[in-house]
């Protein structure tokens, strides 16, 4: 099986799809896996968008970019839009995967299981702790940071995983670009300056949880305050309007009360 480094697809860039676009494929994907593995053989546009969290037109015009329309009253082919979506991402081919820093968090992704299944295969575990070197981690040796570049160079890696402290992440990034890493998986809160070519991408989980912290803080305070208790005396007479009573006045249809708001 070709790896990274060894075989690139036409990218989604030369063929015209938008970036928005390729963003929410792995959304189609993860719907469409789950159906696969409940045997469902077709599915609709409706109900493909509902399980990805989208709408129904905005998921057509995403599968037109790939030629991919449906039939009429069928719906689209599971299995094959499986196929296609994983060809378009590239997850038919094998990409071996760096993880520099392995904390808890680098372990966690270490021994996460979803990478295996999705085209993607830990090569190496990689930090900067004597103490962790040659220890196991997810049935990995962990390796010292001293030999990323030939780690990164012998497993013909061009993704890396950073998840170090913020303050180690920049000097780390620096290195695997380096040594020829094109795209940056980054877990470290911080931002890192790459070169143009390089791609990267950040998962910060703080931010994420502060955007839940400001959705849950307005939606507490758009709690509405319990019902008052029912009122069912009659309704308050109106303020009164102060008026200025003058003698009745004779007009052609007789006598008219002449009362006009003061």
């Amino acid at each position: 099986m070709a790896t990274g480094r060894n075989h690139r697809p036409a990218t989604s860039r030369s063929r015209g799809i938008p970036e928005a676009t390729v963003a929410r494929l792995p959304l189609y994907l993860r719907a469409l896996t789950a159906l696969s593995e409940r045997s469902v053989p077709t599915v609709s546009s409706e109900e493909l968008a509902s399980a990805a969290g989208v709408n129904s037109a905005k998921l057509r015009k995403d599968f037109s970019y790939l030629g991919s329309y449906g039939t009429r009253g069928v719906g689209y082919d599971v299995e094959y839009l499986v196929y296609q979506i994983s060809r378009e991402l590239g997850l038919t081919q094998d990409w071996p995967v760096v993880i520099v820093g392995i904390g808890n968090l680098g372990a966690a992704l270490a021994n996460y299981g979803g990478f295996a299944s999705r085209g993607f295969r830990v090569a190496a575990l990689i930090d900067a702790d004597p103490g962790l070197s040659g220890k196991p981690v997810a049935g990995i040796p962990v390796q010292h940071t001293d030999e990323l570049e030939k780690i990164i160079d012998d497993n013909g890696v061009s993704i890396g995983v950073i998840a170090t402290p913020a303050g180690a992440a920049q000097q780390v990034c620096d290195r695997l670009v380096a040594a020829g890493i094109t795209s940056i998986l980054n877990f470290a809160p911080t931002v890192l300056s790459v070169p143009e070519g390089v791609d990267v991408r950040k998962v910060d989980l703080s931010i994420e949880l502060q955007i839940l912290a400001f959705h849950e803080q307005r939606k507490a305070g758009e709690e509405p305050v319990s019902a008052p208790e029912v009122d069912t005396a009659p309704p308050a007479a109106p303020p009164a309007v102060a008026v200025t009573k003058r003698p009745p006045e004779s007009g052609p249809d007789g006598d008219l009360p002449a009362v006009m708001p003061a």
